[in-house]
């Protein structure tokens, strides 16, 4: 077949040319895959009349200026699609086919999943059920906060339709009314291993949407007429988004492999057949809408100020004194955003609520989609705090693992951890979260003990790159800093000298290991105590020396012996190559409810349990 020209023409002669532009999209998905010798090319195929129309006319963006405030932003949830995303790039002229056949090899931006490498490409997707709620976080920003005209489009598959974060998604993008939202649901039946769980049902999906409160329109997913007319109404559709549920057929176009089960995740047996029946390689181009080219978003002015001061002496919880410097830090930074799970009036977030609530954001009891939201928000430059219990974090914990993935910058505050919260119970005690949070790439993990110290460490947390984690206590401690003290991340404090024994602990066990140092010195034992705020990274000089100038170290940490604290400490002092004792005292038995004393006493992470192991370290 002769390749068309560069460009978009009308009438008769475009609607000729979106059917052949979805051909090419499919050519090119089998070619790539088949280059790589994997991929997903029966997942391109059943959406390409979809992302046909989709480009020709409706997204609007400049190829050439990936960072331009006004542009659309295009999220594939179903990420292992990516070759009919890499296809759509090549046809808009954002990459030459030479990068494309490129796909899935070392080194190559052409990943097997999307991820930021490719600077149109916002986030990483490829865990299904995560690109809808991001694309909602993004819709939530270009609407509230930025105040620009672009929208977002959402490419999902129906498989994913079963992930309970979709629906999240649909539930708050119906409540902020983001008609700049929309979800492309490419309803091919067929998911990895048979049917999936509605089939060809649409209205399974349609129904729900629209009880929910969004527009729905069902339409035949392979005609471009239909999907030009159902694009052009969830343009036109005011005060809520649109979901365009589309019914297609995986593998459209070739036999070998079209509405068959067995064939996902495998490029096609025969390339040549495949791409001679679907009528041969094309070489279109397609000139993508340029978006408003005067778009400039939002800024807010801040009146300045300083951050919070604590009483020397005085007992504060570290989750109110977040709350206060939080607000604070937003009176000093304008590009700074927070986001809660309904306890803003425990982790006192409803402080920033309270003095810029242009920029707070009510996510409710739903963690995935606040995590999704925070990441939305980087996107655009924001720097988002998502504050909730630490123990409820964990249910979000595949949107902080693939943030990181995304290259993504933001900040985390976890409350209520350790089995110091007391009565509650284990329910809500986090004693997992240090070793979580550690084990995402790049991330930054701080634990302070004293509400000074707190407030310090939140403006250099905002400057972090990659995930940056807060963990905070619910019950006042004594503040033993003050105001004027610097915290590094990656520092410790070395709050009490000593030669005979380093006791090392963060957050409430620091305070329990200075009434162990003061009992030990009733005793004429010179215990060090050490401050280990930055749990990640660690302060490997302070560990060290202490390891060489004294005869062992007592790790104390209100959290699983896994992971966390004590684990930060071993794997320091192997790296560095000291060779010391080391006892390492965390919460070894499941807790109950209780007075946080005597949670600390049974868990064996109190004072007197302190003082007991430093003393086995000096016989």
């Amino acid at each position: 077949m002769s390749p068309i020209a560069r460009g978009n023409p009308g009438g008769v002669e475009r609607a000729e040319f979106r059917r052949e532009l979805a051909q090419q999209l499919r050519v090119d998905s089998i070619r790539s895959s088949s280059a790589a010798g994997s991929g997903h090319p029966t997942s391109s195929m059943s959406a390409a009349e979809l992302m046909a129309v989709l480009l020709d006319g409706h997204l609007r963006m400049d190829v050439t200026r990936p960072d331009h405030p006004g542009n659309d932003h295009l999220i594939f949830s179903k990420g292992h699609a990516s070759p009919l995303l890499y296809s759509c790039l090549k046809a808009a002229g954002a990459i030459d086919d030479a990068e494309l056949m490129t796909f899935r090899e070392f080194g190559s931006r052409m990943e097997g999943h999307p991820t930021p490498v490719l600077p149109w490409v916002d986030v990483a997707t490829g865990s299904l059920g995560q690109g809808l709620p991001i694309g909602v976080g993004l819709g939530l920003t270009l609407s509230r906060l930025d105040e620009l005209p672009g929208r977002v489009w959402v490419l999902c598959g129906d498989s994913e339709m079963a992930e309970g974060s979709i629906w999240e998604a649909f539930e708050h993008a119906a409540y902020y009314g983001l008609d700049n939202v929309v979800a492309l649901i490419d309803v091919n039946r067929l998911g990895q291993t048979g049917e999936t769980m509605h089939g060809w049902d649409l209205s399974a999906y349609s129904d729900r949407a629209r009880a929910i409160g969004w527009h729905t329109v069902e339409v035949d997913g392979h005609d471009p007429d239909r999907v030009e007319e159902a694009l052009t109404e969830a343009e036109n559709t005011l005060g809520r988004p649109t979901a365009v549920v589309a019914r297609t057929v995986k593998g459209k176009g070739v036999s070998e492999v079209e509405n068959l089960t067995g064939k996902h995740g495998k490029p096609v047996a025969d390339e040549q057949a495949a791409i001679s029946e679907l009528g041969g390689n094309r070489d279109l181009g397609v000139t993508v809408s340029a978006p408003e080219s005067t778009a400039r978003a939002r800024t807010f002015e801040v009146p300045g100020g300083q951050l919070p001061v604590f009483e020397t002496g005085s007992s504060v919880a570290t989750r109110k004194a977040y709350g206060q410097a939080l607000r604070a830090l937003g009176s000093r930074r304008g590009d700074i955003v927070a986001l809660d799970g309904e306890v803003s009036n425990s982790t006192h977030s409803e402080q920033f609520r309270e003095g810029h609530p242009e920029r707070y954001f009510e996510m409710y009891i739903a963690e995935q989609q606040m995590l999704a939201t925070a990441v939305g928000m980087q996107v655009r430059g924001w720097r988002p705090f998502a504050s909730t219990f630490a123990a409820f974090l964990t249910r979000a914990y595949d949107f902080i693992r693939m943030a990181a993935v995304s290259r993504a910058d933001l900040c985390l505050m976890g409350s209520h951890a350790g089995v110091a919260i007391g009565e509650d119970g284990p329910s809500q005690m986090a004693l997992e979260d240090l070793a979580a949070l550690r084990a995402v790439h790049g991330s930054t993990v701080l634990y302070p003990c004293d509400a000074n110290q707190t407030a310090r460490l939140l403006e250099p947390m905002a400057d972090l790159r990659g995930i940056s984690y807060l963990r905070a206590s619910r019950g006042a401690s004594p503040v033993i800093y003050g105001p004027e003290e610097q915290f590094p991340v990656g520092g410790s404090k070395t709050v009490r000298d000593g030669d005979h024994v380093t006791l090392v602990g963060a957050g409430v066990t620091l305070h329990e290991s200075l009434e162990a140092a003061d009992r030990l010195a009733a005793e004429g034992i010179r215990a060090r105590v050490i401050d280990l705020y930055s749990v990640k990274p660690v302060d490997s000089a302070t560990l060290d020396a202490a390891a060489r100038e004294t005869a062992g170290l007592v790790t104390v940490e209100d959290h699983w012996p896994e992971g966390g604290l004590g684990d930060a400490v071993l794997a320091s002092l192997a790296e560095t190559g000291a060779s010391t004792a080391v006892r390492k005292l965390a919460v070894s038995r499941m807790p109950g409810s209780g007075k946080p004393e005597e949670l600390l006493e049974q868990a064996g992470i109190d004072a007197g349990a302190i003082a007991t192991a430093a003393r086995s370290l000096l016989r």
